[in-house]
């Protein structure tokens, strides 16, 4: 009788759980249906059907460049913070001594520091040294500020991985590079999952950095575009269009995700069953 109770308030827990997760999501999905200047109450869901608000939203975001924008900050932020992070933690995993050892707290010690508390300095140096303000500029906050994370996962799954595998492939000539990026890399793989997923997803949704470094509107991401529906005293937000542009940049994560399912899950559990 005892287990029959556990049992429903489990489940009863779960579903309350979800119910709370998934109604901000519902009233966003519903509320993004309406046509643009509804002012009906968000709790009327799914009361009518109408893509003039999703139209509004895609051609004032001007969705086509944000979104181009947003894929080439991601992409080219998690290519080398994957590439810097790891190339990092190989020798601090290998390494024994007092370098590897304070070079190691160095860098979990940029955890404790939040980017955006060093983001005027930042900035100032930028200006000093003529640093444009483009698409690309925000990555190098983005790189600075994964590093720290990315390197302390590395190296931790990194000293998992048995050191004769390497000196199997050193006795038959293979150099420092190729013993890295041949063995070692690939058996990283639950750990650069894990590094995507996060710093990705982090990246694609950030509003400051682009927010702060990128002057011209073509090369706005698509978080900041969105300020476009906020409106003002004089023309007040319309929260089907916002809502819809949430959605549209919600988009891409979601197809992304489910083409890619199989290897996060697969990466992750590999990374589960090593640990």
């Amino acid at each position: 009788m005892k287990g029959k109770y556990e049992k429903v308030a489990i489940h009863s827990g779960i579903i309350v759980f979800l119910l709370v997760t998934l109604a901000p999501l519902a009233i966003a999905l519903s509320t993004s249906f309406k046509p643009p200047g509804d002012t009906s109450s968000p709790l009327k869901m799914f009361t009518e059907f109408s893509f003039e608000s999703y139209k509004t939203a895609f051609f004032t975001m001007n969705f086509g460049t944000s979104f181009l924008n947003s894929l080439i900050t991601t992409f080219g932020s998690v290519f080398i913070i994957v590439l810097l992070a790891s190339m990092a933690a190989y020798p601090l995993a290998r390494m024994r001594g007092t370098l590897s050892k304070f070079l190691y707290i160095l860098f979990i010690a940029g955890l404790v520091i939040p980017g955006q508390m060093v983001v005027i300095p930042i900035a100032q140096v930028f200006d000093i040294l003529n640093i444009p303000s483009n698409r690309f500029t925000p990555m190098i906050m983005f790189i600075t500020c994964s590093i720290p994370f990315s390197v302390f996962l590395y190296t931790g799954f990194m000293k998992t991985v048995p050191v004769e595998i390497e000196e199997s492939a050193y006795l038959d000539g293979a150099n420092l590079f190729t013993r890295f990026f041949k063995i070692v890399f690939p058996l990283l793989s639950p750990a650069t999952v894990s590094v995507v997923i996060t710093q990705g997803i982090w990246i694609w949704n950030d509003y400051f950095y682009p927010l702060i470094f990128v002057s011209k509107q073509a090369e706005m991401s698509l978080p900041v575009t969105m300020l476009n529906f906020l409106g003002d005293k004089e023309n007040p937000a319309q929260w089907s269009v916002l809502f819809a542009a949430c959605i549209l940049c919600a988009i891409p994560l979601i197809i992304a995700f489910a083409l890619l399912q199989k290897h996060f899950v697969s990466g992750i559990s590999s990374g589960a069953v090593k640990g």
